[in-house]
């Protein structure tokens, strides 16, 4: 189930005054597609510090839109000192996930909205895109997740199954094997399952894969 955070939250104040400070010309709403651990603190009960305020790239932040959303909310600015966030522009083809990703309207938050409309990851999106770089916090993300009961594993491997599949031909091949070693973990620490079975493409290098 889902929680969405108040919008009292940090995360939320720093979108409004990013829409209230807005300049740019009226018109549709430009969509803003937040990801990482700032789509879980949306979406969950969960809370960590953090100066990542994480948004993807789409066809509709044109060169210009981004350079006006860097300028008031990017690091280093008023907004993002005040708020304690700070906007990054992800290239759409950076992260690892299915395609298409799934994303949830902030519906509260968009009624409140004059410029911007807002959506976010899903949780198990989240954690696939999470499964390449895995880091400290990355895994501190998806262990808080699954403690919560928000990962499905048969759902999960559904979703890494369609990540990979959708990166084949990206710079991702080349990790396939460690983002595989990574998935195990996930399976065998947090989900308490038998890793599965995944069988990569004949050209990718998988003798690593084991754990």
């Amino acid at each position: 189930m889902l929680w969405w955070r108040p919008m009292s939250s940090p995360i939320d104040e720093f979108i409004r005054e990013l829409d209230h400070r807005w300049d740019g010309d009226p018109g549709p709403k430009i969509t803003l597609r937040v990801l990482g651990s700032v789509a879980l603190m949306m979406l969950t009960d969960y809370w960590r510090g953090t100066r990542d305020g994480d948004v993807l790239e789409t066809l509709e932040l044109t060169p210009t839109i981004k350079g006006r959303l860097l300028a008031l909310g990017g690091k280093g600015t008023p907004l993002a000192e005040k708020h304690h966030i700070y906007l990054d522009l992800v290239a759409s083809g950076l992260p690892l996930l299915p395609h298409p990703p799934k994303y949830h309207e902030a519906t509260q938050l968009n009624e409140t909205l004059e410029h911007f409309r807002v959506e976010v990851l899903d949780v198990t999106d989240v954690v696939v895109s999470k499964l390449k770089r895995f880091n400290a916090s990355d895994q501190k993300d998806i262990e808080e997740m699954a403690d919560r009961g928000l990962v499905d594993r048969d759902e999960l491997l559904k979703r890494f199954l369609a990540a990979l599949d959708a990166a084949q031909m990206s710079a991702y091949a080349d990790d396939f094997p460690n983002c595989v070693r990574n998935f195990h973990r996930v399976e065998r620490e947090w989900l308490y399952t038998d890793e599965s079975v995944i069988d990569l493409p004949g050209w990718v290098d998988d003798e690593e894969q084991g754990s």
